[in-house]
């Protein structure tokens, strides 16, 4: 595995090793990351003792800043972590494009930050001058650091999930962002499907970010409510606003996305996608995360 991580830079967190796109087909069961001063290795079946610490020991030999070198099984219930080599670090903060994000490790099943949206949210942050930025599915709230940091007028992060929201505002705080809470910055825990008065309540937006999970059992079934989301466009957003839409099951193609769009909200035009950060290599297309950018040009339907 080791040989295969080209990094050289380690002051951004990054994914080192992305075996589960099935690019390195004895790999497909491992994830390396790093999350300044710690490796993260991510195993979603068994492996061998004797080749887990070999890896452990290179990569921490690798990694002049590494203080610890952990594994998380995520093939065991509650996914629990274990320290392989060094400090037992549970919390920490990492930079990525100039930003920092606090990161928990063990507590949850994930660390707090999505490393393959690295380039959307550099694309929200290049995009978001002076815009009025509607963030669904916010969780904890970076996407919300980029588009404050790239001059949003207002940013409005929507998550069924106080919790998430509660760190998003840590993120906030840790930034020194937090004194554009309140008008600049809101954050509203509420379930985007049943409280669309209070999301048109700040609106009408120029930017709108949805990166909804693919599937939450009793709140999103992705494949059928994305619809739900994209017919409510013209409700939310002004004429000529621009739409990143991404989709992360690997069971749904990037055709599925579009064909939603055309038939829910044929006013929107499809621009571009933005790819994914090159670490993120996939053996079959369409299987990683999708982020697509749209225009939703109302006098062109």
């Amino acid at each position: 595995m080791i040989e295969f991580i080209s990094a050289t830079d380690f002051s951004d967190t990054q994914r080192l090793f992305h075996g589960r796109g099935h690019a390195y087909p004895e790999l497909t069961h491992v994830n390396v990351d790093w999350f300044n001063p710690v490796v993260l290795i991510t195993l979603y079946s068994p492996v061998d003792e004797q080749w887990l610490l070999r890896q452990a020991l290179a990569l921490q030999a690798l990694i002049p800043e590494c203080q610890s070198v952990q594994v998380q099984r995520r093939y065991e219930k509650m996914a629990p972590m274990q320290v392989l080599l060094g400090e037992s670090i549970e919390q920490t903060v990492v930079q990525e494009q100039g930003l920092k994000f606090n990161i928990e490790l063990g507590k949850a099943q994930n660390s707090g930050l999505f490393l393959d949206m690295a380039n959307g949210r550099a694309w929200v942050k290049e995009h978001a001058d002076n815009k009025n930025v509607l963030n669904l599915f916010a969780y904890t709230c970076a996407f919300s650091l980029a588009a404050t940091l790239g001059g949003a007028s207002r940013v409005v992060n929507i998550d069924l999930s106080k919790a998430s929201l509660s760190k998003g505002r840590e993120n906030h705080q840790l930034n020194l962002l937090s004194k554009k809470e309140g008008k600049q910055v809101v954050f509203e825990g509420v379930d985007i499907f049943k409280s669309n008065s209070r999301i048109k309540k700040y609106g009408p937006y120029d930017l709108l970010i949805c990166d909804p999970p693919s599937f939450q059992k009793g709140s999103v079934n992705i494949e059928r409510d994305y619809a739900k989301i994209i017919r409510r466009i013209p409700q939310w957003m002004n004429a000529g606003a621009r739409l990143m839409l991404c989709l992360n099951s690997p069971d749904l193609d990037e055709d599925f996305l579009k064909a939603e769009v055309a038939r829910e909200c044929p006013q929107c035009q499809f621009n571009y996608k933005v790819d994914n950060p090159e670490v993120f290599k996939e053996a079959q297309a369409g299987k990683g995360l999708k982020v697509l950018i749209f225009t939703y040009l109302p006098e062109h339907s």
